[in-house]
């Protein structure tokens, strides 16, 4: 029973992660026009580690000394680095591709887990990966009048951040397993976010320009959105589906997000392909595969030889 309750939350879960983070791209390009690239990445974490505050305040006294490094690393790899990394590659590229490339990330979680985290994986959950990240590209493909056009400089910065996010996943799942994902979140953004804050308050363009500016305030609206829903709120609950599914099935959301982005280009009133379909089909199939187990197998094994025997 706890499995499938596990099961049935895990998809929920990974779902609204999907239509979250489908949408954050858009946000951080129109938030682009009003602040730098830096300045976008930065205010992310702040504007997080502001939300997350009162949280901090409250479960304080249960992190340890010997959990500061761990959730510092977990913060400064799983968040500021691919905030920064992302806003400034999408001053090149556009956000649907952005969103296509972070799909890359199940890919590097299953081999930076396999190579360094001794994650344990069957056969069928590599498939899945394949299978999944293949519907990605075909999806991003199909989309677009002229196939994969992309400076590859500025998609490298996108690469760079999934490999980040990768890391990120295998690295709370081995190393922070007995927090929840609650205080993992909260404190990843705690320990860093007091000297970004610092930062941006005393030595960067930051303040001066929400002063003078009040077109300004629209880009901070964004960035609002942006790192309530899409960062805090979002990463709790990514933390949670780490903690009770695997760290390849949780990062397969990224294989969702292009899905959204077409959903969306659907509603603004572009024209949708039938080949979307099989994309979808893949994409899901794919997740499937990645969340399959040896436990799982045995409860339909067993469904089936009840079956004869009645």
């Amino acid at each position: 029973m706890e499995a499938k309750n596990n099961t049935f939350i895990s998809w929920t879960i990974l779902i609204s992660l999907a239509l979250v983070w489908g949408s954050s791209f858009i946000l951080i390009k129109k938030s682009l026009i009003y602040f730098s690239a830096t300045e976008v990445g930065l205010l992310r974490v702040v504007l997080s580690f502001l939300f997350l505050l009162p949280v901090a305040f409250i479960h304080f006294r249960s992190i340890s000394r010997k959990h500061f490094l761990y959730l510092t690393l977990s913060g400064f790899i799983g968040s500021l680095i691919p905030a920064l990394l992302f806003a400034k590659a999408q001053t090149v590229i556009d956000s649907g591709l952005a969103g296509t490339l972070n799909s890359l990330t199940p890919l590097f979680t299953l081999l930076l887990g396999l190579l360094f985290f001794r994650l344990q994986t069957k056969w069928y959950n590599i498939l899945g990966v394949i299978i999944a990240m293949a519907g990605a590209m075909a999806l991003i493909y199909v989309s677009s009048d002229s196939g994969f056009t992309f400076n590859f400089k500025y998609a490298m910065l996108v690469i760079l951040a999934t490999i980040c996010y990768a890391f990120n996943v295998n690295f709370i799942k081995v190393f922070l397993k007995e927090l929840t994902s609650l205080v993992i979140t909260t404190f990843s953004f705690f320990y860093i976010g007091i000297p970004l804050t610092v930062y941006v308050i005393f030595f960067s363009d930051i303040p001066h320009k929400l002063l003078t500016d009040t077109t300004t305030h629209t880009g901070l609206g964004y960035l609002l959105i942006l790192s309530i829903a899409g960062t805090g709120l979002a990463l709790i609950f990514f933390n949670k589906l780490i903690k009770i599914s695997s760290p390849v099935f949780a990062s397969s959301v990224t294989y969702l997000i292009p899905v959204v982005a077409i959903i969306w280009a659907l509603i603004d009133g572009e024209t949708f392909h039938w080949l979307y379909f099989l994309c979808f089909l893949l994409i899901l199939s794919g997740i499937f595969l990645v969340h399959a187990s040896p436990y799982r197998k045995l409860n339909i094994s067993s469904w089936l030889l009840f079956r004869k025997e009645k």
